[in-house]
């Protein structure tokens, strides 16, 4: 029994540690040569390629840690999402959000911080999928307006990091900017998962309990209109009422 115990633990860290040293990989061979390709292909040709790459590289993944039997995933409800322009704003447990989301949505962009489009590990393909800073909020509506406008779906974190307030962080205001500016609607989708894995101080080289449950759920759509206070005060209720209601179910 302690042996099996033994080996039930080896394959939970190689299958954890293994995936994710896989991801690495895949990120890094597809930023170097996306790093030279962004400057060679025309931008809106190479953000559609660069979009669909990032969701290949997502799926790949998430198909690999699913295979292990360790990670169990319910994403289908994102499918009816394609095609449609929208800005897509949901909860953020963990540092997977962006991958559960991204595998299923081929006309994806992302806000992130400078510093990961700077890294060489992520930034050449995020750069060609036409992924926005977020140190800029000028260039953040302008760039966001064009995406949506050329049929990309933007998706932001409003709480602008991961949770660590029980059900979500504040809400912050400047992507009720940019939702206003951008004039298409926003789809609210919330992340549910049984496990802190990946979470704002989850210990990285923590092994979390098995199996891990992820699933998404859409919500309701939104038009940003009237005073972006008043608008980011709401959503934030909404996400607020929701999630305790989701837990109210869980436990009854």
């Amino acid at each position: 029994m302690r042996v099996w115990r033994q080996l039930k633990s080896l394959y939970e860290y190689i299958v954890l540690y293994g995936g994710l040293l896989f991801f690495a990989l895949m990120c890094l061979a597809w930023s170097l040569p996306a790093s030279v390709l962004r400057h060679l292909l025309p931008r809106r040709l190479g953000e559609r390629i660069g979009q669909y790459a990032i969701m290949v590289v997502f799926r790949i993944y998430l198909f690999v840690v699913r295979a292990s039997g360790l990670v169990k995933c319910d994403l289908q409800a994102l499918d009816a999402l394609r095609g449609v322009p929208l800005i897509i704003t949901t909860n953020h447990p963990s540092l997977i959000d962006v991958v559960l989301i991204g595998s299923r949505l081929p006309r994806m962009v992302c806000v992130l911080k400078a510093n990961l489009l700077d890294n060489p590990l992520l930034g050449g393909g995020a750069s060609m999928a036409g992924y926005i800073r977020n140190d800029s909020t000028g260039n953040l509506i302008r760039r966001a307006a064009i995406a949506t406008r050329e049929g990309s779906q933007l998706l932001i974190f409003p709480e602008g990091t991961r949770t660590v307030s029980d059900p979500v962080n504040p809400f912050k205001g400047g992507f009720g900017l940019v939702a206003q500016k951008s004039g298409v609607p926003i789809q609210t989708a919330f992340i549910e998962t049984n496990s802190p894995f990946l979470g704002k101080h989850w210990p990285l080289l923590k092994k979390p309990e098995f199996p891990l449950v992820y699933r998404v759920r859409l919500g309701e759509r939104f038009e940003a209109t009237g005073e972006v206070k008043g608008f980011v005060t709401d959503l934030e209720d909404y996400y607020r009422h929701e999630m305790q209601a989701q837990k109210d179910r869980e436990h009854a």
